[in-house]
Order: structure tokens, then sequence, then C-alpha cells
């Protein structure tokens, strides 16, 4: 007869196995009574969305290095979060962060709420995000399902359906083995076992401290679960990027829109991006085209820029946008797409 997950067993595994990481309390640590910060723990979950624990390592250092609390952020300037930010992608969860932030300080002195229910109506912090600050920072027995859990649970009960809408299914059955005693350890076990053991390729099951519990393993279906349904393709979308620099080095830079892609970032002004963008120069110039173009990947949609080039005198202008002083200046404050404008210009000068 097959056993059932037990969650004793998963403990166990993670008291010897646990990744090491800055915003993590290790077991021992927890079992002296050392409670994780939930202001790092909810950062770092924010940062962890779509992104991996290796690209999110540095940011989050620099993050609490400059901002060691939540008050310290809700007091910081829009621009240098997003400055900060920039590179990490979906740029919505950086402005959410923000407004997360300030009312923490403002409506609840700067401590994060202790029940699921305060922290879930907090802006930015949807149902995944709760259950982990609740069950991490708290203790609580909420369940916790991410990517990593949602493939354990498909092949521990060998479920067929695809994703996504096997979502809710999964769920539940994770609630069914999430237990009342060290939940926080649990979470972070159970998503510890999906990125390091039960991956998507090549799944450690000898290593598995639930593999004699795995039913997709005894019915050797484990290697073709979770299924998803097929994505369809992504479509193409054209745009302009218009790179400007004053006579005494002083660049052309706009913020984007608070709403859609890259909101509230700075950047190069651009037409809008569609099939069959209309030219929409910022300023009077003799323009250059460079003679590559800048590709990046949205997702939802693939883009490709056509980059055009001019020199103005301090006299002119722009129709939008402002100029940022030489000095003032920092690349790595711009988001992915717009660095890899301003690489292609820098190479396109070295020429």
């Amino acid at each position: 007869m097959r056993e059932a997950p037990r969650p004793a067993d998963l403990l166990d595994w993670y008291d010897h196995n646990a990744r090491k990481m800055p915003w993590r309390i290790g077991p021992a640590d927890r079992a002296a009574g050392q409670m994780p910060d939930p202001y790092r723990i909810w950062l770092s979950e924010v940062m962890l969305q779509q992104t991996t624990v290796a690209a999110v390592r540095d940011y989050f250092e620099r993050f609490v290095t400059r901002w060691p609390t939540v008050t310290d952020l809700a007091n910081a300037a829009d621009a240098d979060v997003m400055g900060e930010w920039a590179g990490l992608g979906y740029y919505a969860r950086a402005r959410n962060l923000l407004k997360c932030a300030r009312v923490v300080a403002s409506d609840h002195r700067g401590v994060f709420p202790k029940t699921y229910d305060g922290l879930i109506a907090l802006p930015g912090i949807g149902p995944y995000t709760a259950a982990a600050i609740s069950s991490i920072a708290y203790d609580l027995p909420e369940t916790v399902v991410d990517g990593n859990v949602e493939r354990v649970m498909a092949r521990v009960f060998d479920i067929h359906t695809p994703l996504p809408s096997a979502k809710t299914e999964l769920t539940d059955l994770a609630k069914t083995v999430t237990p009342n005693a060290r939940a926080g350890d649990y979470a972070q076990a159970i998503m510890d076992l999906g990125a390091t053991i039960c991956t998507p390729k090549n799944p450690a099951c000898g290593l598995c401290p639930w593999r004699r519990a795995c039913l997709g393993r005894a019915n050797g279906t484990h290697v073709e679960l979770p299924k998803k349904t097929p994505k369809q393709p992504k479509p193409t979308r054209y745009g302009i990027a218009y790179v400007v620099q004053r006579v005494d080095g002083a660049m052309l830079l706009e913020t984007r829109p608070e709403t859609g892609l890259l909101g509230g970032m700075l950047g190069w002004p651009t037409t809008d991006w569609g099939d069959d963008p209309r030219d929409d120069a910022p300023i009077k110039a003799e323009w250059k085209s460079m003679n590559s173009e800048v590709r990046h990947t949205f997702t939802h949609f693939h883009l490709r820029l056509n980059v055009k080039t001019a020199y103005v005198p301090m006299e002119r202008m722009p129709s939008r946008g402002g100029f940022v002083e030489a000095g003032d200046f920092r690349p790595s404050d711009l988001p992915t797409v717009m660095r890899k404008v301003f690489d292609l210009v820098q190479s396109g000068l070295k020429r």
C-alpha cells in the first residue's frame, strides 16, 4: 500500500538540506526561537515572482542595505526604488512594492499584519504572497503554492489535469498535506524540494523524502508531470527608440506612464509598439538610424526596436521627456530593454 506524503519526512530532509538564503532563518535558528523579519520575507517573495533565486540575491542585498526597514522603503523616492529595481523586470511589482510599504508604514505603524486577511488587504499582495508571509514569518498553517509546489503535488498525487486548469485541484491537495506545526519550515521545505530534487527535468527521485509516497513515480508518469496546456505563439511588435544627446553630454529620457509595460520607469523616448509604428521623434533633429535593431521578449510578445540617434544644441527643447545631466545619468537605472538600446548605441560609437 502506498504511503501518504508525511510532512515529518519532508521536514527531516529540510533540517539537513535547507538552502541558505539572505532572507531566510534556518531551521536550527528557528528552533532556537529566532523568527524571520516579515519585511525581508515580503521583499524577497515579491522579488522572486517570475524570477530565480540566483537573479534576486544581489538585488535583495542592495535593497535591505539601502532600506533596512519597511519604513525606510516607504520614505524612499520613487525614482530611487525604480532605479534599484531596473533589470528585475515585471515593473508593476516595484510600483506595488512602494504602495504596500507606504500603507504598512502609515496605517500599521511599520509592522506587517499578522493574519492572512490583514496581509491580503495590502496593495500588491495576493494569495500566494499572503500565505508565504503568514507561514514563513509568523508560522501560521497557511498553504503556500508556487510552481515548485504545483509540480510536487502533481507528481506525488499523479494528477494529469494540465496547468493552469489544475491550479485549484493542486492547491486543494497541498492543503491536505500542510501541517499545523512548523508551518514556516514546511512551506520553505516543499519549495526547496521542488527547486532542488523534484526538478522539471531529471528529478533526483532517489534522494526524495517522499519517494515512497509518490504515486507518479510508482506509475512511471512523474517525468511528464505536471502537464501544461500548449502556449500560443507570441506575436511580434515593432517600435522606434530615440537616443538624443545634447552638446553638453546630457541625455534625453522620459518616465513612462504609470500604467502599462515598464510603468514608471525611466527610458528613451519611443514610438508606440505595434505592427506599423509611426515616426514620433521627441525633438527636432537630424536623425541617424542604427544599422542594427534591439530585440527583447516580454511575457506576451517579442519586441523589435529600430534605434535612431541625434545630437542637439543647448537651446533645443524636446516635445516630451527631459534632459538628464551627464553626471546624473546611470545606465544601470534603465530597464533591460532600454539598456540594450544604450549598449547598441555605445557599440556603434566604438566602431
